[in-house]
């Protein structure tokens, strides 16, 4: 018989829908299913199983009450640990917030919160997002359930984890350089970084800038589009956010196209990067199994030789942004990473930020020139496959040396200045059992044409069924 942690996020929210499953029901499953694995793997980091219970049992009324319910009604989730949760501790990952309790929830709970999803706690998350490596000396490391010797990704990799071992069916992510798609490669699921703007991020800083965003992750498209048509949609509040519709991803759920005939797609095994062999070897049949599904593929890649610079001087900024204040107040409590990158943007003149402005307009302009050729870029996710927990970051990549803590992540750090939709899909393992996952991206604002896309690769190459097997599972 099938676990009910094993069901997809859409059949469990059609099952309670039905009322063939309660609220309290699924919630005292996944509560079971944390106790059982996240000993093994540290995920979930903070739980609030009694204020959980009290939402589940709301939830159970108002199904009984006939009252209208979202579309995520009684589902759990665990929210990313740099989300603010009112009533609910949120660490940032950081010493200094160890203790921290905001009063306000962000945009993104707040939305999936009306959507009738049951809040059980957070998920771990490096200092302040910053690496995709997820450990902090709040909770400590957080494991690749495929083996827990190595990584899970970040900064997005407690929502990962929890996803990949079924203590979630749904989860909250953000994503700057890779924080969704580089634990959703190294944990097997799917992550979802949308176009700049599509879900609105609250409150924040940064209120003019797509470079960082809230996104969604999941173990399969459709509770991805499913989570997508809550959490997408224009916000007041958010200058930049898109004006379509959250609802326009509930058409990936009706999607049942099983060939990609038409499909312009551009592959590059390395986007010009250093790609570990394992990777390159695991990915080598993408370009061909694209072509069996109809889809006419090139060999080539947008221009985006100057991405590596622009990138760093524009996440320097965010940083001195989010957290100098907290430099200036206590800098031996903070990362080492997060102290490079405010002393960086500390560094860099006003005409540094000026060039690093103009060369990202010319970029975006050489990227949407490039999708007027194709509909889909395929590039690796990673460039290297999980790699052992006790290290930050890997200081090499197929023999060239790694300067900075995010060289090794270009394959994803790069694609966020495009501002184009990307999504990590499950796509092989090595022949050591670990996950290498594939990125699609997609032409601008085509966030639900790209899922669409997605989805026909998943059931084309359904290695994302493959579970990993930890603790009683």
């Amino acid at each position: 018989m099938t676990e009910l942690w094993e069901r997809s996020a859409v059949e469990l929210a059609a099952m309670i829908r039905r009322r063939e499953l309660s609220a309290r029901e699924l919630l005292a499953a996944s509560l079971e299913r944390i106790d059982d694995v996240n000993p093994t793997v540290n995920a979930v980091v903070t739980l609030v199983p009694e204020s959980a219970e009290a939402w589940a049992a709301e939830a159970d009324a108002a199904i009984a009450r006939g009252d209208e319910i979202g579309p995520l009604h009684g589902l759990p989730i665990a929210h990313k640990d740099l989300e603010l949760t009112a009533g609910i501790r949120t660490t940032m990952g950081s010493p200094l917030f160890a203790e921290f309790v905001p009063d306000v929830d962000g945009l993104v709970v707040q939305r999936l919160r009306a959507a009738g999803a049951v809040t059980i706690g957070k998920t771990n998350t490096p200092e302040f997002g910053a690496g995709s490596q997820t450990f902090n000396t709040v909770f400590g490391a957080t494991r690749n359930p495929y083996d827990i010797g190595r990584t899970c990704g970040g900064s997005s990799g407690g929502a990962a984890v929890a996803l990949a071992t079924g203590m979630t069916a749904i989860a909250d992510g953000s994503d700057m350089g890779g924080s969704l798609r580089n634990p959703a490669s190294f944990c097997n699921i799917v992550g979802l970084r949308p176009s700049f703007g599509r879900v609105p991020s609250w409150p924040t800083r940064t209120p003019w800038s797509g470079l960082g965003t809230s996104g969604a992750m999941a173990r399969s498209v459709d509770d991805l589009a499913l989570q997508m048509s809550v959490v997408a949609g224009p916000d007041p509040r958010v200058p930049i956010s898109l004006p379509e519709p959250g609802s326009a991803f509930t058409a990936v759920l009706a999607e049942t196209a099983e060939s990609l005939a038409g499909a312009r797609i551009a592959w590059t095994p390395d986007l010009g990067l250093p790609v570990d062999d394992a990777v390159r070897d695991a990915l080598s049949f993408v370009p061909d199994r694209l072509t069996e599904l109809g889809a006419e593929v090139t060999s080539d890649r947008p221009d985006l030789h100057d991405a590596g610079e622009i990138f760093q001087t524009l996440r320097a900024w965010h940083f001195e942004i989010s957290a100098g204040a907290w430099y200036d107040r206590s800098p031996q409590q903070l990362k080492d990473t997060v102290r490079w990158n405010i002393e960086s943007a500390r560094s860099h003149s006003l005409v540094d930020h000026a060039r690093a402005a103009a060369a990202h307009a010319d970029l975006v302009e050489r990227v949407r020139a490039f999708f007027e050729r194709y509909d889909v870029l395929a590039l690796p996710t990673s460039q290297v496959v999980p790699f052992d927990v006790e290290l930050d970051w890997p200081r090499e990549v197929d023999g060239t040396a790694m300067d900075t803590y995010i060289d090794w992540m270009r394959t994803c750090s790069d694609i966020t200045l495009t501002g184009c939709p990307a999504v990590s899909m499950p796509a092989a393992f090595t022949p050591d059992g670990l996950p290498v996952g594939v990125q699609f991206v997609g032409r601008p604002r085509s966030d639900v044409e790209l899922l669409g896309f997605a989805k026909v690769w998943e059931r084309a190459v359904p290695v994302g069924g493959l579970r990993a097997t930890v603790g009683g599972s």
